[in-house]
């Protein structure tokens, strides 16, 4: 007797998420709390294998805590830039201990990349781009590898570039066609700051010193009063995102300095 002819087995090379599907998600908690998206993200495996991206930054710990309180076990990646204020460092490891978290994932730039292309350090002075590509969007590309999604900490109020920022979309950064998931997309500022407060957070300790927003100590500034929240990041260069939630690369080959250059500092 014959056996029955074998299926052949077949590679899906195909996007995790199409955009009808993300369509969906929006419209499946369009009207759900944000504690409702994420028990069904992270509790029933909608979004399949996922990790919170986090800065650790000014507003960080509203993410990290509503998270905590459904999986602390989440992967929760850290791009160490070696470029950060070392307040960042200790409210990091102070966050992680406080909420329990129990999976975090340091990410660092390949030293013999930094060797070849920023051996003096001073990248970000001259080409802020180039800078953010080998010390945050490589490692986290190869880090992402391993996930079918992003929680990211993202709001619509921070800048005008984030507007409208929906709760679901697609990973523009391959063609991978990972899921991004931006769970505090329409929180105010005000929201932000009573979850602090009912949830006894603590709070960055440069936010009292005018960082709203706080990335590289490099690329760091503070922020006036009634000014952009992002403005502080790259001031005096026209660029607003360090490159991680934005498709492209903007690398070049090139690791020296430009001629006749001099950083100001």
């Amino acid at each position: 007797m014959a056996s029955p002819a074998r299926t052949p087995d077949t590679l899906d090379l195909g996007p995790r998420f199409t955009a009808a599907e993300v369509a969906a998600l929006n419209a499946r908690f369009a009207d759900a709390s944000t504690q409702e998206m994420l028990a069904a993200v992270l509790g029933e495996g909608l979004a399949g294998r996922v990790a919170v991206v986090s800065s650790f930054g000014a507003e960080s710990a509203v993410l990290l805590h509503l998270v905590a309180q459904v999986d602390p076990a989440t992967a929760v990646l850290f791009l160490d830039t070696h470029k950060h204020f070392p307040e960042t460092l200790a409210y990091r490891d102070a966050l992680v201990a406080q909420l329990g978290l129990t999976n975090l994932i340091v990410l660092e730039p390949d030293a013999a990349v930094v060797a070849k292309k920023d051996e003096a350090g001073l990248r970000w002075s001259w080409d802020p781009d180039g800078c953010c590509e080998i010390r945050k969007v490589v490692p986290l590309a190869r880090a992402m590898a391993g996930f079918d999604a992003s929680i990211t900490g993202r709001k619509g109020f921070q800048s005008a570039t984030r507007a409208g920022l929906p709760r679901f979309e697609i990973d523009s950064s391959d063609a991978a066609g990972r899921l991004k998931i931006n769970p505090l997309a329409s929180w105010t500022k005000d929201a932000l700051d009573a979850y602090f407060t009912v949830h006894g957070l603590p709070r960055h300790p440069l936010v009292d010193q005018g960082y709203p927003s706080i990335g590289c100590a490099p690329c760091t500034s503070k922020v006036a009063p009634g000014e952009d929240p992002r403005s502080g990041r790259w001031k005096g260069w026209d660029k607003t995102e360090c490159g991680i939630h934005v498709p492209g690369s903007t690398d070049s080959d090139s690791g020296e300095l430009p001629p006749g250059y001099e950083p100001v500092f």
